[in-house]
């Protein structure tokens, strides 16, 4: 094996690389247009273009993977996580073409893709699963005896595929045929696949995964099991190991059965066996016949390159230890950094500053590794899933391990777009979690109060640093330093830059609540008067790397804000104090309104880049508030978005299929009818 093409992009494909770069191995980047400028594009030894900038015109086309192989003098293909990496029709052909495929056989692929099929074989190697159905009589009333048979509540999945989508739970028998319907439409769109099953559902599980490796000589181990449980909407965000809740019996049970499913497929190189935990009994979900996102928590506890295992098996090399020499070491934990808010929506964009926690390791085992493609300026686009990287943490015991992340967390600077940053601390911290009690229920139980949580830290710091982080005064005495900001305009007098004698209005609009400020000048500082009368001083102190030292109140916290796009018309920042970041708008330059009124929604925008897949609404329709009128599909997710009030569509401007970007005017209103509310 001379040279590896990565079908894939992102972290993973730098996780390959890297590995391959320690054996000696060129490497090969594909790209779409839209990554053509992405980090795993210029550290691999070639790049290939791809075109498009869809994963469907890229990263899915096998023909133009194999083309690049060819162009290339690739002799091995890599397929990482997600796009093709568990399709058996490519895993064929880039056998059939005479290259390395480094992934399992693609008869083990089949034989374990399908969920169905995967069940049965379970059966036959004495696998728990769960009582179900999945035959091939597919109608809805076929579906509707099983059910009663097997009792609800009972969940609904595609036979096909992951991550939440094609699955639904069903508590009751009327719920049941809707269910199916949706689900199987779902599949189809998503997988390509509508074939559906029933299985009974567990209330209070976790989700228990093995990590398993074979090889082509007859060998098989299982390095130990990963709980990842806290996830939101079917989708990991949180993933450690070993699990808090798998004794060492448990732990060996599980490994044995995960080592049983994968041998009885015939598989070859890594595999995840997933299960649901419930007490100490667990059945089988899935096997993911791939490398996983999260497989650096068990290289972290193991010391095990799990990429390097891959290619040497790969090339025909035997396991080289046995299931008694498998190494357990202290305790990992992995959270999944996203562009998305805390309500989970995705977003896209360009990132306008990062900075990452000081000693971070990158794609080898160290106590503090982060795994990311992220670049400061790099944009963010919509065609791909919201994740941007992972943050690992390994240390001698769970509770160090949560407290490291914890401040690792906070130390990562990552402005220009939402992300999931501070809700991740506010998991880490809770009291539930930290017990080890997070089961797969977690953030549908326990999200609405972890965001009230953060906003309340997220209110807190604006209040204290908003105003005087995008407003900061030059120090009297001082001069400018490269990199520091500009005296605020109106705030000082432009040829002295002395402080101003009388205070300033300011205007600030937080999540749709209009603040009205008057603010002075002093040496170093600003005072701050609020609407409720109360003067709060603010010593302010530039430094060097462009973030400020704000000290009020007897507290000092370094605050960085950068501009950003959107808003209503002023300047929309994006700041961070510590572990809170928060997005605000400076409309003191515009016509003064009160809040609701600043806010009134007279057009309908897009949030954030997505391709328009549905047009509910048309001009003279009436809306109610929350209905929706238009539907983007962005990072593969669809999303509708709807008036804030009751309203009548007046103008419609986008038409399917078209991209759209942020802040971009996809309907407007009619203006509303002294009756009528504002929308």
């Amino acid at each position: 094996m001379k040279k590896i093409l990565i079908a894939n992009r992102g972290e993973i494909a730098r996780r390959v690389i890297a590995t391959a770069q320690q054996m000696g191995i060129a490497t090969v980047a594909v790209h779409s247009d839209a990554d053509a400028r992405a980090p795993h594009v210029h550290e691999a030894t070639q790049a290939f273009a791809l075109g498009g900038n869809t994963s469907a015109e890229s990263y899915l086309r096998v023909d133009k993977l194999l083309a690049a192989a060819r162009a290339t003098g690739a002799d091995a293909i890599h397929p990482g996580y997600g796009f093709l990496s568990e399709d058996a029709a490519f895993a064929q052909a880039v056998q059939d073409a005479g290259l390395v495929w480094i992934g399992p056989p693609p008869a083990a692929i089949r034989a374990l893709g399908d969920k169905g099929a995967a069940k049965r074989l379970a059966v036959q190697q004495s696998v728990p699963v769960l009582p179900g159905y999945a035959g091939e009589d597919q109608s809805t009333e076929r579906f509707t005896q099983e059910a009663e048979k097997i009792g609800y509540p009972l969940m609904v999945k595609a036979v096909a595929g992951g991550g939440g989508r094609g699955m639904r739970l069903v508590m009751q028998a009327n719920d049941l045929p809707g269910a199916l319907q949706s689900a199987s439409s779902e599949a189809l769109a998503g997988f390509g696949n509508g074939a559906l099953l029933i299985e009974r559902a567990l209330m209070q599980p976790r989700h228990v995964e093995v990590q398993v490796f074979a090889d082509a000589h007859g060998n098989a181990v299982h390095l130990f099991e990963r709980d990842c449980s806290v996830q939101r909407r079917h989708q990991k965000i949180i993933e450690e190991a070993p699990s808090p809740a798998v004794s060492p019996a448990l732990r060996a049970r599980m490994g044995e059965c995960a080592v049983a499913l994968a041998q009885g497929a015939g598989y070859v190189g890594a595999g995840t066996v997933e299960f649901l935990l419930e007490g100490d009994n667990f059945y089988l979900m899935e096997m993911n016949t791939r490398l996983q996102v999260e497989h650096p928590v068990t290289e972290a506890i193991t010391g095990l390159d799990l990429v390097e295992w891959q290619i040497r098996v790969a090339r025909g090399e035997a396991l080289p230890i046995t299931q008694d020499q498998v190494p357990m070491q202290g305790h990992a934990i992995e959270v999944r950094l996203c562009a998305e808010d805390e309500h989970y929506t995705p977003h896209a964009g360009r990132i306008a500053h990062f900075a990452e926690p000081p000693g971070a390791s990158h794609f080898a085992r160290a106590p503090l590794r982060f795994d990311h493609a992220i670049e400061a300026g790099g944009e963010v686009t919509p065609f791909y899933d919201a994740m941007l990287g992972k943050l690992i943490v390994h240390a001698a015991t769970r509770e160090e391990a949560i407290d490291r992340l914890s401040a690792a967390l906070a130390q990562t600077e990552l402005l220009g777009l939402p992300t999931n940053r501070g809700f991740l601390m506010e998991c880490l911290g809770d009291a539930r979690f930290r017990a080890g009690q997070a089961l797969i229920s977690f953030l549908d139980e326990h999200g609405d109060a972890l965001r009230a949580s953060l906003l309340e830290k997220e209110l807190s710091a604006h209040t204290a640093y908003g105003l005087a982080a995008v407003l900061p005064p030059l120090p009297l005495g001082e001069g400018r330093g490269e990199g520091l900001r500009p005296d605020p305009p109106h705030l000082a007098h432009p040829q002295t830059h002395l402080a101003c004698p009388f205070a300033a209005p300011r205007r600030l609009i937080h999540r749709e609540q209009v603040s009205t400020l008057a603010v002075w000048v002093r040496s170093g500082g600003v005072r701050i008067t609020g609407p409720d009368g109360h003067a709060r001083d603010v010593a302010v102190q530039p430094l060097s790397d462009g973030s400020l030292r704000c000290t009020g109140d007897g507290i000092t916290q370094c605050v960085r804000a950068v501009p950003v796009a959107g808003g209503e018309g002023g300047q929309r920042w994006h700041a961070q104090a510590g572990g809170v970041d928060w997005c605000f708008e400076d409309v003191t330059y515009l016509a003064e309104t009160d809040a609701s009124q600043a806010q009134a929604a007279a057009e309908l925008k897009a949030p954030f880049n997505g391709r328009v897949v549905r047009i509910a609404a048309q001009p003279g329709q009436a809306l109610a508030q929350g209905e929706a009128a238009v539907v983007i599909e962005s990072m593969k997710l669809e999303h509708s978005l709807a008036p804030r009030a009751a309203a009548t569509v007046a103008e419609l401007l986008v038409e399917v299929g078209q991209q759209v970007s942020p802040g971009q005017v996809l309907l407007r209103f009619a203006p509303p009818q002294p009756q009528e509310k504002t929308a």
